[in-house]
């Protein structure tokens, strides 16, 4: 039987695209006949990480993770993330010459230097080292992978997302949801200074604009935005009839790997409007009538609203979980079979001191 740990620093109470990622991967390996264990900061202490309290930090020894992966025993080892239970489980991987896969979710690098004074040069050296001591890193989408393997990320792997259609549907269309006159532009986020949403809320648009999320910058957003409404996290069917509500999704980040919220929309039938980069242009297919793509983020907006709903829908289909899943476990299959652990590159030693 394949037994794979999956480690993660990213996980409940957070809510984001790597915790979704997750969760729905091991409900259909479960249904595969996989056995999946998880190492997360439910299981140890943690500490707030400094400017994103939201986001806990573990507290936990390597002894502690040894032993959790350890009692398990598995044949694959999956390290989601590059926080401290990460880089721990790396290192009993290592010592213990056990073939393991990682991922690249967010843009580590971009994120760490938002907020703390690194330097990017430092931290994309740092993601060199993490990633390629391993023998597949898997990432979501093509330019994804284009753009990692120019800054010298090796054994890229594809390994695309999905999305539960029986929660995210197209439904009936009220004349004033939330109360607010149409039409309604709705943007899904993490309220985070990296998911570039004063650049959707100084568009000067039609109708009313509706923020569903959380995040640090909220309250400076709220004070800087009066005319739009935030209302604050949304789960299950109140998420669900948010997205199906909206006349336009609007995606204005430029640094997400992927955009699972992109898929959410879709599939609840609301055409996209967002930039061109990564991400948006992997899931919005040329063509395809479902969104628009454009430097210019007001005319996007303006004319996704042109576009039928149904087209938005039909593409959501092409992207189910089942498939996403059976890419990851082929992966990790894959990087079973792969050699060599890479050194340390160089100039890394700055960075550890």
């Amino acid at each position: 039987m394949t037994k794979i740990t999956i480690v993660t620093d990213a996980w409940y109470p957070q809510v984001n695209g790597v915790v979704r990622s997750i969760e729905n991967t091991n409900r259909e390996l479960t249904r595969m006949g996989v056995e999946v264990s998880m190492i997360t900061p439910q299981c140890f202490s943690s500490v707030p990480c400094p400017t994103y309290p939201e986001i806990r930090l573990s507290v936990a020894s390597y002894s502690a993770v040894a032993k959790a992966i350890e009692s398990f025993g598995p044949t694959s080892v999956h390290i989601a993330t590059e926080g401290p239970l990460g880089l721990l489980a790396r290192r009993w991987c290592l010592k213990n010459h056990l073939p393991f896969s990682t991922s690249y979710h967010t843009r580590f690098p971009e994120y760490v230097a938002a907020r703390f004074p690194i330097p990017i040069n430092w931290l994309r050296a740092f993601v060199r080292w993490f990633h390629n001591a391993g023998n597949g890193c898997m990432v979501a989408t093509a330019s994804l992978e284009r753009e990692l393997s120019k800054l010298g990320l090796k054994n890229l792997l594809r390994w695309s997302r999905g999305i539960d259609q029986t929660q995210f549907h197209p439904m009936l269309l009220e004349d004033r949801p939330f109360g607010l006159p149409r039409p309604i532009f709705l943007s899904v986020s993490r309220i985070a200074v990296e998911k570039n949403l004063p650049a959707f809320l100084d568009l000067d648009l039609p109708g009313s604009k509706v923020v569903v999320g959380d995040g640090p910058e909220r309250a400076e957003l709220q004070r800087r935005y009066p005319n739009v409404l935030f209302t604050g996290m949304k789960t299950g069917e109140e998420l669900a009839h948010a997205y199906a509500q909206a006349d336009v999704f609007v995606f204005p980040s430029k640094t997400d790997t992927f955009g699972n919220t992109i898929l959410e929309a879709l599939a609840s039938g609301v055409p996209v409007a967002a930039y061109p980069v990564t991400g948006p242009i992997d899931i919005i297919e040329e063509g395809s009538g479902a969104g628009v793509l454009h430097e210019d983020l007001r005319e996007a907006c303006l004319a996704a609203l042109a576009l039928p709903r149904e087209n938005a829908h039909s593409l959501a289909r092409k992207f189910t979980w089942e498939a996403a899943s059976k890419q990851f476990l082929n992966n990790v299959l894959i990087a079973q079979g792969r050699k060599s652990l890479a050194p340390p590159p160089a100039g890394f030693n700055a960075l550890r001191t």
